[in-house]
């Protein structure tokens, strides 16, 4: 919608997620109606599956919806209690008070060609949310996870000790693992223009599959928001309480680090979206610093206030919509830019530590409607996330807070997505990187929880050859069928090729074919997409 729409305020000013619900209700409510106000412009005409996703997106936010909600209501409730709203499982609406509980399941059964164990998903939970006279809200989402990955997911398991995209664990049935995805949140609607949250959950800053900045890919972790939305600007602050690099092999408290993230973005015309980010990671041993604490952008002067002891990036984003149909996005991200080394780039000056992302989407490709397609490149230079030591680098619970690579890559991505019918979801991906992993225990700068000091040299640094050049190849596709809302039956496959060659000239592969059923109702699929 917001490239169709193309210069809808709301929406591009968001390039924080998750927005809120009642930012999107607003506009989905605008877009359901533009076709009736503009009945022979091509551009707001939507499609009868344009329309039924507003009609879901509206269903599935109803606190926030003020138009008639009839068409949500179920015909035949089960036992008069449950599923009144076709979306919601359990719902209580009263003048001051909501409340919305529904159940969160997923189950895959996997097969992957030379592994001979069974690969497999089980996650159970509940989810709800809620809201009290229409300025407090509330959310949880409680899952209990036992999961198998395919083989490189577990050699990613055994190499960081981590589980991607979530918390502590344990073995289970020796080769699988253990582990609860809980989150939960609460949310303060202060002032017209500020909203703030206090939770423990993931978020995302970009418009791209991936983020150079901040992503999904880590752990949850505790975190205070405040969001500032006024006249064309957005600006929002993240305060972060980080676990540090730790094993599990035995029970102790895991060290902690702190995170502070500023995002500021602007509509600078009607189509053209532009942002300013930054971001500090530090540790002390027996305080906080609360020189952190300042709102106002610009953490790098408290950083050199407290004499440079600290990790600091900084970076800009930018998004384009043009003609109704695409949308141009990119991101650049600078952790130390020295310019006499950057006019020599070729030299591989080991501080050139930046990363670029460039992204193109294409919605109604070809006036085929519901067919959207999305192309993303991205480019990071090694040593870009690492730190002098190993508490500072940008991650969080042995995983990357940015991109799940590290760092020492270049990537494309090309996605192609498919709705011929609201039920119905077609999906195929390809993506391809190259990366320069360590060799022989010698840090090239892939890994960003090694010490840039461990550096072997200064210069001869280049993206993708620097170590022992990894080339990937994933390719997947996705047959998505909604059987009732927010419960879906799924078939998809995977094919993976991942080499690398060694000095000796040795050349070692590992290659992986998956064929995948699964079911799941409120909640997103699980991807081994790296």
């Amino acid at each position: 919608m917001e490239i169709l729409l193309q210069t809808d305020p709301d929406l591009n000013i968001s390039t924080a997620k998750p927005i809120s619900r009642r930012l999107a209700v607003r506009v989905a409510q605008l877009s359901d109606s533009l076709h009736k106000f503009y009945p022979y412009d091509y551009y707001y005409h939507l499609s009868s599956v344009d329309r039924a996703n507003l009609s879901s997106l509206l269903m599935n936010n109803i606190e926030w919806v003020t138009t008639n909600k009839d068409s949500f209501m179920s015909k035949r409730p089960w036992l008069q209690a449950f599923y009144k709203n076709k979306a919601n499982f359990y719902e209580v609406e009263d003048k001051d008070f909501f409340l919305a509980v529904d159940p969160a399941i997923q189950q895959t059964q996997s097969y992957e060609s030379g592994n001979k164990n069974r690969v497999f998903l089980n996650s159970k939970g509940v989810t709800l949310r809620g809201m009290i006279a229409g300025k407090l809200g509330f959310s949880a989402y409680l899952t209990d996870n036992q999961e198998r990955g395919p083989g490189y997911f577990q050699q990613r398991v055994a190499q960081f000790d981590a589980i991607p995209g979530a918390g502590y664990f344990k073995a289970f049935h020796t080769t699988a693992f253990d582990y609860w995805d809980n989150r939960a949140s609460i949310y303060f609607n202060t002032w017209k223009y500020v909203d703030w949250q206090f939770g423990y959950d993931k978020n995302f800053i970009g418009n791209g599959y991936r983020s150079l900045f901040l992503s999904d890919n880590s752990a949850p972790y505790l975190f205070l928001k405040f969001n500032t939305r006024i006249w064309h600007l957005n600006y929002q602050t993240i305060y972060m309480e980080l676990i540090s690099q730790h094993n599990t092999i035995t029970d102790y408290q895991y060290p902690k680090k702190y995170g502070v993230v500023h995002h500021l973005n602007i509509n600078a015309t009607p189509w053209l979206n532009l942002g300013l980010y930054e971001n500090i990671i530090f540790s002390r041993a027996d305080h906080y610093d609360f020189s952190y604490l300042n709102p106002v952008i610009f953490l790098v002067s408290a950083q050199s206030q407290n004499g440079n002891p600290d990790k600091t990036t900084v970076g800009f984003d930018w998004k384009m919509n043009i003609g109704h149909a695409t949308q141009f996005y990119g991101q650049v991200l600078i952790n130390e830019f020295i310019l006499h080394q950057i006019l020599h780039y070729g030299q591989g000056y080991w501080a050139n530590k930046q990363g670029l992302q460039l992204g193109f989407k294409y919605v109604n490709a070809f006036e085929v409607k519901n067919l959207d397609l999305q192309f993303e490149t991205n480019i990071v230079r090694p040593y870009t996330y690492q730190a002098k030591d190993t508490v500072s680098n940008y991650s969080h619970y042995n995983q990357p807070l940015a991109h799940p690579l590290g760092a020492g890559f270049y990537e494309f991505i090309a996605i192609a997505h498919y709705q011929p019918v609201y039920k119905w979801n077609l999906e195929g991906k390809i993506i391809y990187y190259k990366q320069g992993v360590d060799s022989a225990g010698v840090n090239f700068g892939s890994n960003i929880f090694e010490p840039y000091t461990s550096r072997p040299r200064d210069y001869g640094f280049q993206i993708g050859t620097s170590g022992l050049p990894a080339n990937c190849l994933l390719m997947s596709g996705l047959v998505s069928y909604q059987w009732k809302e927010n419960l879906f039956l799924e078939l998809s496959a995977q094919y993976r090729h991942y080499s690398v060659n060694d000095p000796s000239n040795t050349y070692r592969s590992n290659n992986s074919t998956m064929f995948t059923a699964g079911v799941r109702i409120n909640m997103f699929r699980r991807e081994y997409d790296y």
